[in-house]
């Protein structure tokens, strides 16, 4: 089972999506890519899903072109912008979906906002893809 995970910056939502799903099922390969990746992975979102007892920080953001030409069971876009973007796997993708999260590194306000902004999408984003893993991976192992 192979699993590609994109957004736009490579750096958040996707890497967060990224670790949960590895998490469940170390037997599946997961890989997470952005249409216009940051230079690092989000030091808040590393935070937060160390907290969640997954660990991201070795985590690189990567440019979605390196994976085209691979076979995918499942391509999932979290982002609006990467939805709308996405480049065509021509044949090559037997799902595409896309669930979609906000940004938190896009929140504004006190720290402390900022930080629970990061703890609810990650929350959101552990409950959404348990749910798919649940209902749409596992049946198929």
């Amino acid at each position: 089972m192979k699993i590609l995970i994109l957004c736009t910056g490579n750096s958040c939502r996707s890497q967060m999506a990224h670790g949960f799903l590895q998490s469940f099922d170390k037997n599946i390969t997961v890989c997470s890519a952005g249409t216009e990746p940051a230079k690092q992975v989000n030091q808040t979102a590393v935070k937060v899903m160390k907290e969640a007892g997954v660990d991201i920080s070795h985590h690189t953001p990567k440019m979605v072109d390196q994976y085209l030409n691979d076979e995918w069971d499942y391509v999932i876009t979290v982002c609006d912008h990467a939805n709308e973007t996405c480049p065509a796997f021509f044949g090559k993708v037997k799902h595409r979906l896309h669930i979609g999260f906000e940004d938190p590194s896009h929140a504004t306000g006190s720290d402390k906002f900022i930080l629970s902004e990061f703890y609810r999408v990650r929350d959101e984003i552990k409950e959404a893809f348990w749910k798919f893993y649940q209902e749409q991976i596992k049946p198929q192992l």
